[in-house]
């Protein structure tokens, strides 16, 4: 009598509105417990009985219970889970498969099955494995969380775990991808110039295989330069469409590990016939870039080549002889000269992007000395000297010629775009400058010719917390199909195909330029979609190579604990559960527990918004300090360090 009474359905549509919900994200404790953090900031406790039916990560709906005064969740209906398809290592327990998921806060071992190819008894305790998520308790019908092993990735005690773990982690290819018996160069109509008489040369890394930018240089006798760019050009060798072809797109870049690089082209193509050795005749697409003595660009002329670099030079070797070191001396044709003149317009160049773009700080990059095992023998800082800045200042100014053509002749490309400030972070920028005393109008934070004024006027403050304050505010570099500013290096806008045995967004722009100098209509490769899936790509890249980096620091600086060895380093984030430091000597990045700063917790106020620690009521650390600290420990398990100030910081 009461299954079809509306009445009662009334009501119990009233009760389930009144009763007060929440939507969230489960957050984990080590304790046993945790907490559903909502969107609008609010926390309420998850009992232990609660966290059992519901994983870290997790999104959920939750119904609010309040009991004297305190209040906690339980879930009601799970939104999207957080593990689907993870990485894992195996347990096994009295003839029990498990797997646990590798993330700092999950120690759950899940029940698994394994995939009917595998063979469940070669799983080992420890193996590292890909699994999927095939119960979850908050389904409807499901009693628990049960997985299901699909892949083994690497043994227990496989030295390249870090590497294969890592890539299938991000779902990125581990090798290579095959490539034919045999290339064949294609006839596109167009005429190729013949420059392999012009006195070519490379610059890069000793151990570099794909060489994608040979450059020759003429300085005029009343000033300015002529800058002659050749690039590799795979598109010669790859269709449009074809499986090598299909192949890079997906791939879009090629990923550059420590000790590891898993190539976007096949190594046939990225290493040899496409790589600008030395004495070998490569197709090529050529760029004449005509330079003013101020370092302003004048004029520049693509065309299609056949180009042959007369030099392999090293950047150590190069920045070395421009600065009078060493015993190496360029020995090609015209050498001297060119290399000076290279150095000429460097300097003029960079001189003219202070003034008019913005060029920030240096950076050293960090390089892994690794052995044939993957063990680290050493991480060197690599500052960058004269030989690096004349490559990097040559590319950029053939990358603002590749997004002028695009843009006029076309009006599409793969253009390499940066919006400053994030446009919804603005108004809170404006705010913290008006704080700071810093009188800044709206414009001159959307508008890239105020911005690069307003760049300027903050460098020129050498404020390293400033700086660092700011940047909280800015957004991420992207990638349009349509010409942007690029507000990061102050450039009305920039296309990159300068490296397109690299990069897949280059190997459309050559193609784009081809199409120009053909006069043929230019493809539709250039979409929207095709910058979403490129920004995607190199995402998981950039996560790929540090995630592989955290793992090499842990193993690395774990010997340096029992020493104490003090490291000096910069503060790069304060959050409420301590700092985050990078060390100076490796780029390492270390966290500094809020629990280590002072003996008396009362004492300690830590401003995350503000991005200052406060001791006893004195302003003690900000953003962009130099400290030192300790290594305290070395957790591999989560390739995390943590670390203590040493006795000069704290």
């Amino acid at each position: 009598m009461f299954s079809n009474n509306p009445l009662l359905a009334q009501l119990k549509q009233k009760l389930h509105a009144d009763t007060p919900r929440a939507t969230g994200v489960v957050k984990a404790t080590d304790k046993g417990f945790g907490f559903l953090e909502t969107d609008d900031g609010q926390s309420y406790f998850l009992p232990p009985p609660m966290m059992k039916r519901v994983m870290h990560g997790d999104r959920i709906d939750a119904v609010i219970h309040e009991e004297n005064e305190k209040k906690s969740a339980e879930p009601e209906k799970l939104i999207e889970p957080f593990l689907e398809r993870f990485i894992g290592r195996i347990r096994k327990r009295e003839g029990r498969l498990s797997v646990i998921p590798d993330h700092p806060s999950i120690s759950l071992a899940i029940t698994s099955r394994v995939k009917r190819d595998l063979d469940e008894a070669a799983l080992q305790e420890g193996d590292w494995v890909v699994a999927h998520m095939v119960r979850h308790p908050m389904n409807p019908n499901d009693r628990s969380f049960f997985a299901q092993v699909d892949e083994l990735i690497a043994a227990n005690d496989q030295p390249n775990a870090p590497w294969r773990v890592t890539l299938a982690r991000h779902a990125l290819e581990y090798a290579s991808p095959e490539g034919p018996a045999e290339w064949t160069l294609r006839e596109e109509g167009l005429e190729r110039r013949d420059i392999t008489a012009m006195p070519f040369f490379t610059i890069d890394s000793r151990s570099t295989k794909d060489m994608d930018d040979a450059l020759s240089i003429r300085a005029h006798e009343d000033g300015g330069w002529v800058l002659s760019v050749a690039i590799a050009d795979p598109t010669a060798y790859v269709d449009e469409g074809d499986a090598i072809d299909r192949e890079a797109r997906q791939r879009a870049f090629t990923v550059y590990l420590p000790g590891q690089n898993v190539t976007m082209l096949p190594e046939s193509l990225a290493d040899n016939l496409c790589s600008l050795r030395e004495e070998e005749d490569r197709p090529a697409l050529g760029c004449d870039i005509h330079v003013a003595a101020d370092g302003s660009l004048v004029s520049h002329d693509f065309y299609a080549a056949t180009v042959r670099s007369h030099a392999q030079l090293a950047y150590e070797d190069v920045s070395d002889w421009l600065e009078g070191k060493g015993e190496w001396t360029p020995s090609f044709e015209r050498g001297e000269e060119q290399l000076r003149a290279l150095a000429a317009l460097t300097e003029a160049r960079t001189a003219w992007r202070q003034q008019h773009a913005v060029v920030f700080k240096d950076r050293p990059d960090y390089v892994f000395d690794l052995d044939e095992a993957g063990n680290v023998l050493d991480i060197r800082a690599e500052h960058r000297r004269i030989a690096q800045r004349m490559i990097e200042e040559s590319m950029i100014l053939a990358n603002v010629c590749c997004a002028e053509t695009l843009c006029e002749k076309i009006g599409h490309g793969i253009f390499n775009a940066h919006q400053g400030f994030a446009e919804e972070k603005i108004d809170q920028a404006l705010a913290f400058l008006a704080e700071q005393e810093i009188d800044v109008a709206r414009e001159q934070l959307t508008d890239i010719e105020a911005y690069r004024q307003f760049r300027h006027a903050m460098d020129a403050r050498e404020d390293a917390w400033l700086d660092a304050r700011l940047r909280r505010f800015q957004g991420y570099t992207a990638m349009s199909a349509t010409p942007a500013p690029h507000f990061g290096m102050g450039l009305e806008r920039y296309a990159t195909w300068t490296s397109p045995i690299r990069k897949y967004g280059d190997m459309i722009n050559h193609r784009l330029l081809k199409a120009i100098l053909l006069g043929t209509q230019a493809n539709g490769a250039a979409s929207e979609e095709a910058t979403q899936h490129l920004a995607e790509r190199r995402r998981l890249n950039r996560m790929a190579e540090r995630d592989v980096k955290d793992w090499l620091y842990v193993r690395y600086l774990a010997a340096t604990i029992a020493s104490e060895q003090v490291f000096e380093g910069e503060l790069v984030d304060i959050r409420r559960g301590g700092l985050r430091v990078r060390l100076e000597a490796n780029g390492a990045s270390v966290f500094v527990p809020a629990s280590t700063l002072v003996a008396d917790k009362t004492t300690l106020a830590i401003d995350d918004k503000e991005g200052r620690v406060v001791i006893s009521g004195e302003c003690r650390y900000r953003l962009g300090d130099r400290v030192s600290l300790v290594l305290i420990e070395a957790r591999e398990d989560t390739r995390s360090l943590i670390g203590r100030l040493a006795p000069a910081s704290a």
